[in-house]
C-alpha cells in the first residue's frame, strides 16, 4: 500500500488504549494456571500464559457406535518464559498419560483446566512438546445462552463445532484467540465411515482391518475455534474452483449439496474479486443433521446444520476472509466477523437483482429509537449478547455502511481488500480498523465508530 500520513483522533487513540488493556491478562506474577485465562475479556478463564503453540498434531480414533474417543494429542509450542508448569485448556474424556518432550509428566485437572508439571523445568525460548493421550465419550457444551457446542455426537457420528470456547471438550489447547497454529488430524473410522477435517487430505486413506485411517492438512495459521472434524457416512464430492479443490460431504439422509457445492465456488470467485486472493489452499462444506440450528465458518471448510440457503454460504465464505484469516484480539470484537460477513451479503444481493446495500441499510435505520434494536453496544455487547443478530450482525453491517457513505465508495473498496491483506492469518482489533480506515480516507473517524459501535442508541444520520 501506498504510504500515508495517518490521521487518528483522539477518539482513535481512546479505542487504542481500550484494545491494550484488554490484552493484558488479569494477573501479574506466577499465575494459578487454574483460573487464570491470556485475559480475553468475555471469556476470561479460556487461553494460557507463557508459551506459544506452534502446531497441533491430533490422532482421533472414534467408534460412532459408542461414541467412543481414542485419541492422543501432541502440542508443538515455544516457551515464552521460564516453564516450571504450563496450563491448557482442557474438558475431554480422562486422560491416561502425559509426556513432556517424551518424559513422563505429573498433571492435575480442574475445571476447564490440564496443568501439566514437566519433570525439569522449560527454558526460555525453548520449543518442546507435550503429548496427551486420552480416552472416553466427549461431552458437548450445552449453554442456556450460547446454545450447544464443542464435540457433538450425531446418529451415525459426530461434529466439532468449537465457537466460542469448545475445542476443549475434545482435544487439550491454548484456546487463545491470538495463539493460531497449522493443524494436522489424522482419522480413524469403522470402515465405511468418511471423515474430514480443515484443509486437505494428504495421500490415499489406510484400511488396517475393519478400520480407516486419513490425514488432513491445514498449512495456514487457525484458530482454534475454528478447528473442525466431520465423522459420519457422507458423500463426498470433490472439484476445482478457481484453482483450489472445492471439496463438500453431505448426510445423505439429509438434503443433497449440490446448491452448497456450486454456490462455494460461486461466491468464492465474486468474492476473491472484491477482497483478493482466498486465504487458504481449498474450500468447501459440509452438510450433516446435528440439531444445532446454525452454520460455522470452521476455516476453509464451514459446517451447516442441514441444507443452508445461498445467503447462508456467502455469509460463511466470506468469513473465510473476514473471521478466519483475520481474526479479532478478543471475543469483544466479534463484530469484526459478523458485520463484514453480514454487509457481504447485502452486497452479494446488490450484485444478484436484489436491494441495494443503502436499500437494506435504510430498512433497518428506520427503526425506531426507543426500540430494544439500539439499546446495546456493538463492538461490546457483552459475553451473553456475541451471537444477537441485530446488534452484532446487523448493526455490524449498518456500521460499515456509515463508514462506506462517510468515506466515499472508492476508498471503502479499498478498505475491503486492505483489510485481509494487512493482516493475513492475523488478529486485529477495532482499532485497527479505524487506523486503517483513516490512513485509506484522510478522515477522522473516531467520532463515527463512537456513535456506532460504543454508544447504546441509535446514531444520528452520516454527515
Amino acid at each position: 500500500m501506498t504510504r500515508r500520513t495517518r490521521v487518528v483522533t483522539a477518539a482513535a487513540s481512546a479505542l487504542c488504549a481500550l484494545s491494550l488493556l484488554a490484552a493484558v491478562p488479569a494477573s501479574a506474577g506466577e499465575p494459578d494456571l487454574g483460573t487464570v485465562g491470556a485475559g480475553d475479556p468475555y471469556f476470561p478463564l479460556s487461553g494460557n500464559p507463557g508459551y506459544d503453540v506452534r502446531h497441533y498434531d491430533l490422532d482421533l480414533d472414534f467408534t460412532p457406535a459408542n461414541h467412543e474417543l481414542a485419541a492422543e494429542a501432541t502440542v508443538s509450542a515455544t516457551a515464552g518464559e521460564r516453564l516450571a508448569r504450563l496450563g491448557l485448556d482442557y474438558s475431554g474424556p480422562p486422560v491416561e498419560s502425559v509426556l513432556v518432550d517424551g518424559r513422563p509428566a505429573r498433571y492435575e485437572r480442574s475445571g476447564q483446566k490440564l496443568t501439566v508439571l514437566p519433570a525439569h523445568p522449560i527454558g526460555r525460548g525453548a520449543e518442546f512438546t507435550v503429548r496427551v493421550r486420552y480416552r472416553g465419550t466427549p461431552e458437548r457444551i450445552s449453554d442456556a445462552v450460547l446454545g450447544d457446542y464443542g464435540w457433538l455426537n450425531t446418529d451415525d457420528g459426530a461434529v466439532a463445532l468449537n465457537e466460542p470456547d469448545g475445542a476443549r471438550t475434545w482435544y487439550p489447547v491454548n484456546d487463545d484467540l491470538r495463539d493460531k497454529a497449522t493443524y494436522t488430524f489424522h482419522l480413524t473410522t469403522p470402515n465405511g465411515v468418511r471423515a474430514l477435517a480443515n484443509g486437505e487430505p494428504q495421500g490415499e486413506p489406510r484400511t488396517h482391518g475393519d478400520r480407516t485411517t486419513v490425514t488432513w492438512e491445514m498449512r495456514e495459521p487457525m484458530a482454534s475455534y475454528l478447528s473442525m472434524v466431520a465423522i459420519g457416512r457422507f458423500t463426498v464430492t470433490r472439484d476445482d474452483a478457481g484453482g483450489l479443490p472445492n471439496i463438500t460431504a453431505y448426510d445423505p439422509a439429509g438434503a443433497d449439496d449440490s446448491l452448497l457445492h456450486r454456490t462455494t465456488a460461486e461466491a468464492l470467485a465474486w468474492q476473491t474479486e472484491r477482497f483478493g486472493r482466498y486465504p487458504f489452499d481449498s474450500t468447501g462444506g459440509i452438510i450433516d443433521r446435528v440439531g444445532v440450528g446454525y452454520a460455522l465458518e470452521t476455516q476453509s471448510r464451514p459446517v451447516y446444520d442441514g441444507a443452508p440457503d445461498e445467503l447462508t454460504v456467502v455469509h460463511e465464505v466470506a468469513h473465510q476472509w473476514f473471521g478466519d484469516s483475520v481474526t479479532p484480539e478478543t471475543w469483544r470484537d466479534i463484530w469484526l466477523n459478523e458485520g463484514f460477513a453480514t454487509y457481504v451479503e447485502w452486497l452479494w444481493q446488490e450484485d444478484h437483482g436484489g436491494p441495494t446495500v443503502q436499500e437494506t441499510f435504510d430498512g433497518y435505520y428506520a427503526t425506531p429509537a426507543g426500540d430494544p434494536f439500539w439499546q446495546l453496544r456493538t463492538g461490546d455487547p457483552g459475553h451473553d449478547e456475541i451471537f444477537n443478530y441485530d446488534v452484532v450482525y446487523v448493526r455490524g453491517a449498518m456500521t460499515l455502511q456509515a463508514l462506506r457513505n462517510a468515506v466515499g465508495d472508492q476508498d471503502f473498496a479499498t478498505l475491503l481488500r486492505e483489510w485481509p491483506r494487512a493482516h493475513r492469518h492475523g488478529n486485529a482489533s477495532t482499532c485497527d480498523l479505524l487506523r486503517l480506515a483513516e490512513e485509506i480516507s484522510h478522515r477522522q473517524l473516531g467520532p463515527l465508530f463512537d456513535a456506532w459501535l460504543y454508544t447504546a442508541a441509535k446514531p444520528g444520520p452520516v454527515a
